[in-house]
């Protein structure tokens, strides 16, 4: 059975060229979604967007880098100018790799992975409730967190505390946008295999597995059904949660070979201590 609400509204999701927000993508265009897909221009935003329509969905692409505030004034005047409104945004975009431990990080790398994994969510958000409540009230924002924003990765300071801020905000955003029926939540993976995981080797998929109580990697459809089901009428008395998908692995503790290995500069200083 379709999700109740979402067949003919608009989703706007960022980050949906390929991995999770694409598997995102795909299921709200199930559920009968008009979609906005957004990534790098690099022409897989467009692929994406036409594979959707030959599936009978209406979409079109709109690539922009999310965390620049004129790159999300244009995405939202090309969702306005196609469809006339918003009605579901999905903040998915981010940035991850290369890792780098603390006693390596630059500056450069810690402000990369704010802008485009915490800033995007907060200009994203804020010109979709301008929307929501301008045509008076109503509507779903749905974030990207990660299961990092509780549970430390190594060599992933600046992602994992990125993450924590979307969780944060998630809850301050849903309090302000209440009165206006503005539902915000997020939905944190965990390991989440996709076509450009750097699990390339099967070998190297089921060692990640391992540690899963469920015993194997997320999908992107494991996240999107989860999306689905929080931007839908289904969940309209829920705002500013966190619904973590992983799996079971954040519930147990954690164990050391699911970790990083140390860079070796850094492997090399710890053994001169």
């Amino acid at each position: 059975m379709p999700l109740a609400g979402l067949a003919g509204r608009v989703a706007l999701v960022t980050g949906s060229s390929q991995g999770i927000g694409r598997g995102i993508a795909e299921r709200l265009a199930q559920e009968g979604c008009r979609i906005v897909v957004n990534g790098l221009d690099d022409g897989r935003p467009e692929a994406v967007a036409a594979a959707l329509r030959d599936a009978g969905a209406q979409a079109i692409a709109v690539p922009a880098d999310v965390g620049q505030a004129s790159e999300a004034d244009r995405v939202f005047e090309a969702t306005l100018r196609e469809f006339g409104g918003l009605d579901v945004l999905v903040n998915n975009a981010g940035w991850a790799e290369p890792i780098s431990h603390l006693l390596e990080m630059t500056e450069e790398h810690w402000d990369t992975v704010a802008r485009t994994n915490l800033k995007s969510v907060f200009l994203f958000t804020r010109r979709a409730a301008d929307l929501m409540v301008e045509r008076g009230g109503g509507g779903a924002v749905v974030s990207i967190s990660s299961w990092g924003a509780v549970r430390a990765h190594r060599a992933m300071a600046a992602y994992d505390a990125a993450k924590a801020g979307i969780d944060a905000f998630t809850r301050a955003a849903a309090v302000d946008l209440a009165p206006f029926r503005i539902r915000v939540n997020a939905v944190a993976p965990g390991v989440v295999h996709t076509e450009g995981s750097m699990l390339r080797s099967e070998e190297d998929q089921a060692r990640r597995a391992r540690p899963i109580p469920l015993g194997r990697l997320g999908r992107p459809a494991d996240v999107a059904a989860a999306v689905a089901f929080l931007a839908s009428d289904e969940a309209e008395y829920i705002t500013g949660q966190v619904l973590t998908v992983d799996g079971g692995i954040a519930a147990q503790g954690r164990p050391p070979f699911a970790d990083h290995e140390l860079p070796p500069a850094v492997a090399r200083r710890l053994r001169q201590t």
